[in-house]
């Protein structure tokens, strides 16, 4: 016969004030050809870059989110055909070249230094800051363990009441949802009891 079993759900909510800002910014370029867009691009994007590390911002919190290379195409009055139809003929345009950057602030005092300063040097696009938490992992796993915690509890509440005894665990369940304030829902389901009463 399958075990009896009790559902228990527990909750673990840990507030952690943010400590770090992220903001991203692109850098476009034509050229009249692949090569061309691509070198217009580069200078660019190192000119922030060289700017970016001026301000003791480290590289392994400058990333590149997307890259395209994309061609680029216009369309010229071909010539007409009697007086009715004069078709458009679609040309060769050049290339066009989008690049986009992450940077993670741990300093946000400078940050609106450092944005205005990607903008003078020719970045678009530049999104607001976002603040976050740096090491979410650890607030997850913070949360979790107060979870289980909470399950266990209860878990313990329901068997003296019902008169009977925790055997195992028998299925695990968990969901999380990432906000300005974090929230870990550690469910425990399908306890196994064992009677030690009978009704």
């Amino acid at each position: 016969p399958m075990p009896a079993t009790i559902s228990v759900s527990g909750e673990g909510e840990v507030l952690a004030v943010p400590d770090i800002g992220t903001f991203s910014f692109s850098v476009t370029a034509d050229g009249v050809d692949a090569a061309a867009a691509q070198e217009t691009s580069g200078t660019k994007i190192n000119e922030i870059l060289a700017y970016v590390t001026e301000q003791e911002i480290a590289e392994e919190d400058v990333k590149t989110q997307n890259y395209y290379l994309n061609q680029k195409w216009k369309y010229e009055q071909g010539q007409c055909l009697g007086d009715v139809y004069c078709p458009n003929n679609r040309v060769e345009d050049g290339y066009t070249v989008s690049q986009t950057i992450t940077v993670k602030l741990r300093n946000t005092e400078i940050a609106k230094a450092v944005i205005a300063g990607v903008g003078e040097r020719g970045a678009t696009n530049i999104s607001s800051l976002n603040f976050t938490v740096d090491d979410v992992e650890a607030l997850k796993a913070e949360a979790r363990a107060k979870a289980i915690v909470d399950a266990k509890a209860k878990a313990e509440v329901l068997a003296d009441q019902l008169g009977v005894r925790i055997v195992r665990l028998s299925s695990y369940y968990e969901n999380s949802t990432d906000g300005p304030k974090m929230f870990y829902d550690t469910r425990m389901m399908g306890m196994d009891v064992a009677e030690e009463s009978s009704f």
